[in-house]
């Protein structure tokens, strides 16, 4: 299965995260306070995380794939960045950025 990702840049994640579990009717899989989280719906990888860039900015897109061999990153002819990985190699990540993530679901 196939998942579209998007990443968006946020002021504030505990805020984000109530806003966005509401607009995509589900709660976030992955939360790691003041940091990052991540929602997977049947059709989207959505993550946020608060970084140093204006909130709001599309950070990168790509797809969450299950046959994915390993992550990968390209940039298109515009210059944004394109990921492709795996729930598991995902899940790997952010136990690698965050160690003390509370939960990671694969």
């Amino acid at each position: 299965m196939r998942r579209f990702h998007i990443a968006l840049s946020v002021a504030d994640v505990a805020e984000s995260v109530i806003d966005y579990s509401r607009r995509l009717g589900t709660d976030p899989a992955v939360v790691v306070p003041n940091e990052y989280a991540l929602w997977r719906t049947e059709i989207l990888n959505f993550s946020i995380r608060r970084t140093h860039e204006r909130p709001g900015t599309l950070r990168h897109v790509g797809w969450e794939d299950a046959a994915a061999p390993d992550f990968s990153v390209q940039k298109d002819v515009n210059g944004l960045a394109w990921e492709h990985f795996s729930p598991v190699a995902q899940a790997e990540e952010i136990r690698r950025q965050w160690p003390s993530a509370a939960k990671v679901i694969e």
